[in-house]
């Protein structure tokens, strides 16, 4: 009988060229070897796209090349090595150095080579560039952050949640309020704790977190016991909560205290209320996300198409605007609440308001395909107003009316006077308002919604905020609707003063000659810095970026800026730290400062003003306003 033929050699086996132009073309991975003292001996093309360094200019160089400062300092590079040669291999993430020295967060993987005696000759290094994905991780974890301090205030609700198991993983203040144990009680024990005894002895804690297990959400009610063992009527709502893989992580449950069978009605509205916005909310901050992902992965994954890019980045501005628009309203109602939202009363030209409302509106018009009219029946050109919060008003009618109105349909915008007051509607040819929901369509939380409908978003915010600015004024604002399809009218009434002062509009003449100028950025945020560099830098001006204070002084001994545009809230020396240093150069005599930060309150502009800022702007930063702000406050301009 012939003896079986020996298998096949591979082609890779007999021909290392083979596998070494494999390695070359992997353009995803930096795969290249080191020899034993860590000295770069090859370089593929991985390498090149990730690292920035071209083959004749790394090769035989020290791979500690790649490490950040701290990383050199601490040696980690020769410990790497070291801990490679004695496990056979090391895993490792971190920050990386480019050869334009930037950062990107890195998957890095090491293994020591050996020849057939066992000796040493040398390492295998493959990096994967990982920056993309720890953006978006931050980026869930700030989103889930601020979800999560939110729960943690509300007071009547409880509001925690459970492990797999049923035992309790976290604890806001208003399940403080209700069982009467603190977090540190009760974080740990399971929630069968809170049930009484015969309930425990019948297994319906357990019977509860399996039902929602089966079903997702499970609701009931029923007799719960607080600490000092008194008993309170609950009702509670148990939801299941998987990750990204399917796996069950946990249960979020939610509790109401309806002891007050006399306010039972009053506590199930609301509990409805709540709910419902607790979910919204969740859903509303993590939506705007998924179009601004999906976005940029397009964009970095397209050829250069303009048509597409200018299609992908209307998305993201839209959807930007969109959450700023959100966590702004949200801040708004915060300041209603705790009685500090102030009016700044100017005179301000009519048209003013309503071409800076039309502009905020356009986007959503134009996305939709849908027409503006304009019709416009007054004398009167200006009034006595806050002009940014009368637009904030103007611009929430006109979005929600591009919202909630068909493609392609029309909007119409009146302005009229009527009896010395300013009147302004605006119609559209929406779905409409039912009879039940125009009573309550202004309170806080409350949002139509017409049957057999899913929830078209939003928080239920930005109509009672209008109302409370509108009367603020002086005004009224009400809505009008024909029932479900028959579209909806909203009115605006803003009262005109008797006797306005008669005092001209300032007009303030800037000296345009220098159109481009010197600008330092100094910002912890490497991100944030570097995607305003580049915005600048493409409307023509001279950028330098400082992530650190030190920096930005090390920066101005050679960088005379015409703007500083600073940080404040940076860790090592903050924004007013630096200013005052700055400002004591005397080469920086004509430097004009520019605080960018996410404190808007009063307070906060009133410091940045007498520290010797020029101008303070809120994140996200408006480019327009930006711009404007140096138009007006660069050393040839009649300001400061």
């Amino acid at each position: 009988m012939p003896a079986r033929a020996p298998p096949p050699v591979p082609a890779l086996a007999t021909r290392p060229d083979l596998y070494l132009r494999l390695v070359d073309t992997v353009s995803d991975y930096a795969i290249f070897a080191l020899d034993p003292g860590g000295f770069v001996a090859s370089w593929n093309r991985g390498a090149m796209r990730i690292k920035g360094y071209a083959a004749d200019e790394i090769l035989g160089r020290h791979f500690s090349l790649f490490y950040t400062p701290d990383a050199i300092a601490s040696d980690w590079p020769s410990k790497e090595l070291e801990l490679a040669a004695e496990h056979g291999s090391l895993e490792d993430e971190g920050w990386r150095v480019r050869k334009d020295k930037s950062r990107f967060w890195a998957n890095v993987v090491i293994t020591a080579l050996r020849d057939d005696d066992g000796a040493l000759i040398g390492f295998a290094k493959v990096t994967r560039d990982l920056t993309q994905k720890r953006l978006d991780a931050e980026a869930l974890r700030h989103s889930e952050e601020t979800f999560r301090l939110l729960v943690q205030s509300v007071k009547g609700y409880a509001i925690y949640m459970l492990d797999p198991s049923g035992n309790v993983v976290s604890w806001n203040d208003g399940a403080e309020r209700i069982n009467h144990y603190t977090a540190t009680q009760i974080i740990g024990e399971n929630f069968s704790t809170l049930y009484t005894a015969d309930d425990r002895a019948a297994n319906k804690p357990q019977r509860f977190l399996e039902a929602a297990t089966r079903m997702g959400t499970v609701h009931e009610e029923g007799w719960r016991l607080r600490k000092d063992g008194s008993l309170f009527w609950a009702t509670v709502t148990l939801s299941s909560v998987y990750d990204a893989r399917g796996d069950l992580k946990g249960f979020a449950q939610v509790t109401c205290d309806m002891t007050d069978r006399r306010k039972l009605e009053e506590l199930e509205a609301s509990a409805h209320r709540m709910n419902q916005f607790l979910a919204t909310l969740a859903h509303e901050l993590r939506n705007p996300l998924a179009p601004i992902r999906t976005a940029t992965n397009v964009l970095e994954r397209m050829p250069a198409h303009e048509a597409l890019v200018q299609q992908n980045v209307a998305i993201l501005s839209r959807q930007v605007s969109h959450m700023t628009r959100l966590v702004d309203d949200l801040l708004d109602i915060g300041r209603i609440a705790a009685g500090k939202m102030e009016l700044r009363r100017e005179l301000v030209a009519v048209d003013e308001i309503i071409s800076l409302s039309i502009e905020a509106a356009e986007p959503f018009l134009h996305a939709k395909a849908q027409r503006l009219l304009l019709q416009k029946d007054t004398a009167t050109t200006h009034i006595l107003a806050d002009l940014t919060r009368l637009a904030q008003v103007l611009q929430n009618i006109l979005q929600n009316a591009s919202k909630f109105s068909p493609p392609s349909s029309t909007v119409f915008l009146r302005v009229r006077e009527q009896d010395r007051t300013l009147v302004i509607e605006v119609e559209d040819e929406g779905c409409g308002i039912g009879r039940t929901s125009l009573d309550n369509i202004f309170n806080l939380f409350v949002q139509e919604q017409q049957p057999g409908m899913t929830s078209t978003g939003g928080l239920g915010i930005g109509l009672s905020l209008s109302r409370y600015i509108v009367e603020m004024h002086g005004g009224a604002i009400s809505a009008a609707s024909s029932g479900a399809s028959q579209g909806s009218t909203f009115t605006i009434r803003i009262p005109i003063a008797a006797d306005l002062p008669n005092k001209p509009i300032r007009v303030q003449e800037v000296d345009c000659q220098h159109e481009y100028w010197k600008l330092l950025i100094v910002d912890d945020n490497q991100d944030a810095a570097e995607s305003l560099r580049l915005l600048l830098e493409m409307l023509g001006h001279e950028v330098k970026v400082a992530n650190t204070g030190e920096c930005a002084l090390r920066c101005v001994a050679s960088f005379v800026p015409d703007f500083a545009l600073l940080d404040l809230a940076m860790p090592d020396m903050n924004g007013f730290e630096l200013i005052a240093r700055l400002r004591k150069l005397p080469q920086l005599a004509k430097t004009r400062y520019v605080a960018l930060t996410g404190f808007g309150q009063a307070d906060m502009r009133t410091r940045t003003v007498q520290t010797g800022f020029h101008c303070h702007l809120v994140k996200p930063i408006d480019i327009d306003t930006l711009t404007n702000c140096l138009a007006e406050n660069h050393p040839g301009a009649n300001s400061r």
